[in-house]
């Protein structure tokens, strides 16, 4: 008796909680709210935003108005949040990555969009759960901050390795190098055997960009990561992330392997086939394909960066939508309508077209075939996410001040300093700049 009593409370327990949380917004009317998104999206990829925001506009049946604004870049947009946050002045949508979610979160300013989501009456059903990649829709759930949803994804990237097939065929490979060592053997052999059709002199095996993303990006390729999400504390100085960086230093001391000079200017060599290997964003794929066409007009395509792991583990990014807290759920239902009309199979089409990010839905691939027949790069980019083990950055408060003292430590290990020396004293600054957030 006692057993099924106790049985009764939790059920009792469980049920009291539910209704906030599940029917919240059963009742809520959004009919003629006008809702704010601000965003980062400009050219190609505004206009498109554009064109998807006016006909959602001219297309819901409650006269809902979503009004686009471009805020400039993600830093410029985190500046103007953390002014606005708790004020009337907050947009109801706002791009924010996963780190950037996490400080508005600290400052009780965001939302959770779970109620959302999960209602009956305006949110996904079972079968539309299920059509979303499980990675991407796990990314924003916030295990430090009571396992909320802190955002919605709308697309997604993966950071892999771009090269030049044909100069790998002229250096007598048959295929882009799996391993640390054929990537080193690659990467030399291509400084003593320049592209036969390269449109500019000099020849390099790889361009290292200085970057945070990067730096994960290696270490998870030599079987490590960069947080550890046991006591949430930074690891950028374990023993893989030294191991990874050690053996690219090596590489730029036997002068296989330089650093990025000017901005993009890994992207330009490459297109122009003066530079073998580069490492970036599969978001990048249409400039490269210009800086192809505009150089030395080679085969390339992408792949995994060398491994040590038995299957490519690849790092997974992209900036996700959050809501900020406001006191109108009427807006609240309008903007998730607009998100739910943003990730709809057709949509998403749309919006990979123009900006060539992986789509959040299985069922997206359906109105894909054309464009990845006329863009088969991005379909070898695709293949990876869906073979490949998926990690990601960590999603903490104050990530980019961490990313700053990471790149600092890759700059100084690509000039010749200690490796382990450099980790260790941006380890203890990234932590440091956590602990400062708390």
């Amino acid at each position: 008796m006692k057993s099924l009593l106790k049985a009764f409370i939790a059920l009792l327990i469980v049920a009291m909680a539910m209704p906030f949380a599940l029917a919240q917004y059963e009742d809520v009317d959004p009919s003629g709210s006008i809702v704010r998104f601000w965003h980062q999206h400009s050219r190609e990829r505004g206009e498109q935003l554009d064109e998807i925001i006016a006909e959602f506009n001219t297309t819901n049946d409650y006269g809902i108005t979503m009004i686009g604004e471009y805020q400039g870049g993600y830093g410029d947009i985190n500046n103007k949040m953390v002014n606005v946050i708790g004020t009337s002045d907050v947009p109801d949508l706002v791009v924010a990555y996963q780190n950037q979610a996490a400080g508005y979160a600290l400052a009780d300013g965001l939302m959770d969009m779970s109620g959302l989501v999960n209602s009956e009456k305006w949110g996904l059903t079972a079968e539309e759960k299920e059509d979303y990649f499980a990675g991407f829709m796990a990314q924003d759930i916030f295990s430090t901050f009571d396992n909320q949803r802190l955002g919605f994804p709308p697309n997604r990237s993966l950071e892999v390795m771009y090269y030049n097939s044909d100069w790998l065929a002229e250096l007598g490979f048959d295929g882009p190098p799996t391993t640390p060592e054929e990537f080193a053997d690659a990467t030399c052999k291509a400084v003593e055997q320049p592209f036969s059709k390269a449109t500019a002199e000099g020849s390099i095996g790889y361009e290292i960009s200085i970057d945070a993303s990067r730096f994960a990006s290696w270490t998870f390729a030599f079987g490590g990561d960069v947080f550890n999400y046991d006591d949430n504390t930074y690891h950028v100085d374990g023993e893989e992330s030294i191991t990874a960086m050690t053996f690219l230093q090596d590489l730029v001391d036997q002068g296989c392997v330089t650093n990025v000079t000017e901005r993009y200017g890994d992207q330009t060599n490459f297109g122009a086939g003066r530079t073998l290997f580069t490492v970036g964003s599969t978001s990048g794929l249409p400039f490269y394909q210009a800086a192809v066409d505009g150089g030395s007009q080679h085969a390339w395509s992408v792949a995994p960066l060398p491994q040590t792991n038995d299957t490519p583990v690849l790092n997974l990014y992209g900036a996700s939508v959050s809501m900020p807290q406001t006191d109108s759920p009427a807006h609240q239902v309008a903007t998730w309508l607009f998100l739910k009309y943003f990730t709809s199979p057709q949509v998403q089409a749309d919006w990979v077209a123009a900006s060539n990010y992986f789509p959040v839905r299985n069922s997206v691939l359906e109105n894909l075939d054309g464009y990845i027949e006329e863009n088969p790069v991005y379909g070898d980019a695709f293949a990876l996410l869906q073979s490949a083990t998926i990690k990601t950055e960590p999603p903490v408060p104050a990530y980019d001040g961490a990313r700053d003292v990471i790149a600092e430590a890759m700059t100084a290990i690509v000039d010749g300093e200690d490796v382990a020396e450099s980790l260790a004293a941006a380890n203890e600054d990234s932590n440091d700049i956590l602990a400062d957030q708390f």
